[in-house]
């Protein structure tokens, strides 16, 4: 059976979207150190299930790379070999990225779960990419960009290693999110060529293309003050502890004013940006979407704040406000386009 390019474009994108779905999961349960190390887990390709695995016994085989917890400190294995009677320190080196040595079997899997996610994902942008070959002829621009994809994705993944090595370091952990959109955008960059004339809307606005611009910046902007209000989040946590909910939002930081105050700036610039888009009759601009995406923005924060943090209410928070930037980003390139038609068509004239 063939498959389209426009379909593996889809399966791509979908599994980026599975990524930030996974890595949204993992903030939300305080799993990011649930691996210690990269891109192994514990130094195992399938981590452990239990804490028994990661502790030193006499007569038992370690692969070169593989981790133990002793002393409150992790240790590696530095090459082959078989424990004796007793514990024997040179055949193993303190890791040295961090000093974060604690297992927790739901935190590991979960981030485990997370990272084959990432190298789904990344098989996935790599098939459309060679893929992406038989279209150097017709248009060299969906070549180009499918592979800038598999190079984004390389970069993501060493971020990703880098965010472990500095145990959650907030500002490291907002730019793997944003190029994680910047991904996105790649592809639906990609997705938008590969409909050619049909993507295109009829006419074009120079105040919704201004507006356009607008909301997505405050959309991007909005989603990386969040990421810095859920490190906040996850210090509360490890203060307080999942039992009191109650009072991780009790003492908030300027940043979470900031993020709550900037919503309503969002929220207005859209509704003026869907009466502009209906008075202008634009119809294949998606703003009902857009719309539908900002209240489940907005009643998944009051209820994060009111009702003392539901359960997935942080996931969803994230994962619609990437696929508000996804649409938003889409219905950009729709005005972009228009924009260059309509200059065409003015030049041919003269």
């Amino acid at each position: 059976m063939r498959i389209s390019f426009h379909k593996l474009i889809k399966w791509a994108l979908i599994c980026v979207y599975l990524v930030i779905i996974a890595g949204a999961v993992v903030r939300m349960t305080g799993s990011g150190m649930g691996c210690p190390d990269w891109p192994k887990c514990f130094g195992y390709y399938i981590p452990p299930t239990d804490g028994s695995q990661l502790q030193w016994q006499p007569q038992k085989s370690f692969k070169k790379g593989q981790v133990i917890i002793r002393e409150e400190s992790l240790q590696v294995a530095i090459h082959d070999f078989t424990t004796s009677s007793e514990y024997q320190p040179n055949h193993w080196e303190a890791y040295t990225k961090h000093d974060y040595a604690v297992f927790n079997v739901a935190h590991t899997w979960t981030e485990y779960i997370n990272r084959l996610m990432g190298a789904l994902a990344g098989l996935a942008t790599l098939v459309l990419a060679i893929f992406s070959i038989g279209k150097w002829k017709t248009d060299k621009r969906l070549t180009l960009l499918s592979w800038l994809v598999v190079l984004a994705m390389g970069f993501q993944g060493w971020l990703g290693a880098t965010v472990v090595y500095s145990v959650l370091e907030p500002v490291k952990i907002t730019v793997h999110m944003l190029v994680a959109l910047g991904i996105v955008a790649l592809l639906l960059w990609i997705l938008f060529l590969s409909k050619g004339k049909d993507a295109l809307p009829h006419t074009f606005n120079t105040k919704v293309h201004g507006l356009l611009w607008a909301t997505l910046v405050l959309t991007l902007v909005q989603i990386a003050v969040g990421t810095q209000v859920r490190q906040f989040i996850d210090d509360q946590v490890s203060i307080l502890g999942y039992g009191a909910k109650n009072l991780w939002l009790q003492h908030p930081t300027t940043g979470f004013y900031l993020h709550r105050s900037f919503s309503i700036l969002v929220v207005v610039a859209n509704l003026y940006l869907a009466h502009l888009v209906a008075k202008n009759s634009l119809k294949r601009y998606n703003m009902k979407w857009v719309l539908g995406l900002l209240a489940i923005e907005v009643v998944s924060g009051v209820a994060m704040y009111y009702l003392d943090f539901p359960f997935l209410s942080q996931p969803i928070h994230l994962v619609f406000a990437s696929i508000l930037f996804g649409l938003q980003f889409y219905m950009l390139l729709k005005s972009h386009a228009a924009k260059r038609k309509q200059n065409f068509v003015h030049l041919s004239a003269r």
